[in-house]
């Protein structure tokens, strides 16, 4: 549960050092930590859960991946293309071609012409989790530490003290400089700070919302694209749901998919789950044919039923985008000492994964 961050766990471990850490093992850590390979910093990466990726999450069916995190990116984007170039990926454009499908409140279902929500945007070959794997294996596990979650950061003289759990066994590291790779507020709902964050930083921080962290999605995976057959691009729009969008999440080859988010709020969801994944099938068949009532596999991801990624600050969802911008903390007894960096610090594409690359590129270490 989030705010947790008292939580005391026996310690009988050494203090080990580091020059910088990295809190959190999604995009921005990684490819934080990925610079810092090349540029021979002295750094180790902490992550919470027990595996790297964050936000970024693919589920292998039949070999095949599907994204149930972000999904797209777009030619804008160019730190995006040069990982996708750098790592030998794959990227093919989000099918939009064929009509799209609105449905009212009362169920009635409209089929036509119009332009699909996504279209001009790319998706990655296997899933954006291809991303995570190949800076998994250009990183030394030496650097590398799952299933450690930070508990404390205290400033002790020229160093920072982190201590973080594993296991219910508490470690601590030593580093001259932290940096979180976290979204706001759950570092600050999460972690506590001696001395305590100054002035209004952690009213300012607790202001972020952090993106697609209420958001729930419901995959369905069939043997072919039934709705492609039908001139339909996949892509619908509902104000009865439970999807309230949904696209097309197909791969080039392998399994058909269409995949939606879902308009339900956070509590409905959980305290209704079984109900509503019926209430999915149901919806699909309606909008795209009888074809679609019994899918090979139905998966939901709610977002905000993660305590790594939602704060209960983050169930109210988003009117718009966000606008982000870089936070350091500034000033204080920190002195910039700990740092954000995470794509709801990006200048220019917060929220987005051009974000989180955006971050790691333009943050700068203390010499």
């Amino acid at each position: 549960m989030v705010g947790d961050k008292s939580l005391s766990v026996p310690s009988a471990n050494p203090v080990s050092k580091t020059d910088v850490l990295i809190v959190g093992g999604g995009l921005s850590g990684l490819a934080l930590a990925d610079r810092f390979e090349r540029e021979s910093v002295d750094y180790v990466l902490l992550e919470a859960r027990d595996r790297l990726g964050g936000r970024i999450l693919s589920v292998d069916i039949d070999g095949v991946g599907f994204d149930l995190g972000p999904t797209w990116f777009w030619p804008s984007q160019p730190r995006m293309g040069a990982i996708v170039e750098r790592f030998g990926l794959k990227a093919f454009e989000q099918h939009c071609t064929g009509g799209i499908v609105t449905e009212d409140q009362n169920g009635g279902v409209r089929h036509s012409a119009g332009f699909a929500a996504m279209q001009g945007s790319f998706r990655i070959e296997g899933g954006v989790g291809r991303i995570i794997d190949e800076f998994a294996a250009v990183l030394p596990p030496s650097r590398i530490r799952l299933n450690a979650r930070v508990r404390s950061i205290e400033q002790q003289a020229a160093r920072i003290l982190v201590t973080y759990s594993n296991d219910a066994v508490a470690h601590s590291i030593s580093a001259e400089q932290v940096i979180l790779a976290v979204p706001p507020r759950v570092a600050v709902e999460t972690i506590s700070f001696t001395p305590g964050l100054p002035g209004q930083a952690g009213h300012i921080l607790q202001s972020i919302p952090t993106w697609m962290a209420g958001q729930a999605k419901i995959l369905a995976v069939y043997d072919k694209p039934y709705w492609r057959e039908k001139g339909l691009s996949g892509d619908a729009m509902s104000r009865r749901g439970p999807m309230i969008e949904i696209h097309d999440a197909s791969a080039p080859e392998g399994p058909a998919a269409l995949f939606g988010f879902v308009g339900f709020p956070s509590e409905v969801r959980r305290q209704h789950q079984d109900q509503m994944m019926k209430m999915a099938k149901h919806q699909l068949a309606r909008l795209f044919g009888d074809e679609l009532l019994e899918p090979r596999a139905l998966i939901l991801q709610d977002w905000s039923q993660d305590p790594l990624t939602c704060t209960a600050r983050d169930l109210t969802p988003n009117i718009g985008h966000p606008v982000y911008k870089p936070l350091p903390v500034k000033n204080g007894p920190w002195d910039s000492r700990v740092r954000f960096c995470v794509t709801e610090t990006a200048t220019e594409f917060g929220g987005y994964l051009e974000g989180a690359l955006e971050s790691s590129e333009r943050l700068r270490v203390r010499g």
